[in-house]
């Protein structure tokens, strides 16, 4: 028996800015929504693959995400190129997203596989990457993985 990830829950304050975010500037489609008052949420995944989500909304948090207490460090979603990436960050920073590195950076020095790391509305940690193509990106960080402590 292997486990395989299902889909990341993260809960939100705000159902309505998160769903901007995710499905206009991240390109998820909604799968499900529902919006009975103080039970919202919206499943999100592609709506051309398995039907299959892969984040869930849920806005019942009262305060941002708090990288000092236990629980999701960031999330991290792959792309196939580094073009990809790019691609990604341009529509991002037109949203005006908290970026904590400047551009395409390795996962560690000399690492093939690299991407870019920011927050969403909430806070919470993300990282968007491709396995290989940022040979000539620097690591911000020389003692531990890029993205381990943004």
């Amino acid at each position: 028996m292997t486990l395989r990830t299902g889909h990341i829950g993260l809960n939100v304050t705000d159902l309505d800015r998160s769903l901007a975010f995710y499905r206009d500037v991240l390109g998820f489609g909604v799968l499900g929504e529902g919006k009975e008052e103080g039970r919202r949420y919206a499943f999100l995944g592609s709506l051309s693959g398995d039907g299959r989500p892969v984040v869930t909304l849920w806005q019942q948090a009262g305060t941002p995400y708090d990288k000092g207490r236990a629980g999701l460090h960031h999330l991290a979603l792959e792309v196939d190129t580094i073009e990809q990436v790019k691609e990604y960050e341009t529509a991002l920073r037109g949203y005006g997203v908290d970026f904590a590195y400047d551009g395409v950076v390795a996962h560690r020095e000399g690492s093939a596989s690299g991407g870019i790391f920011f927050h969403d509305p909430d806070g919470t940690r993300l990282e968007i990457y491709a396995p290989s193509g940022a040979e000539e990106a620097t690591a911000p960080v020389t003692a531990a993985p890029t993205c381990g402590f943004f």
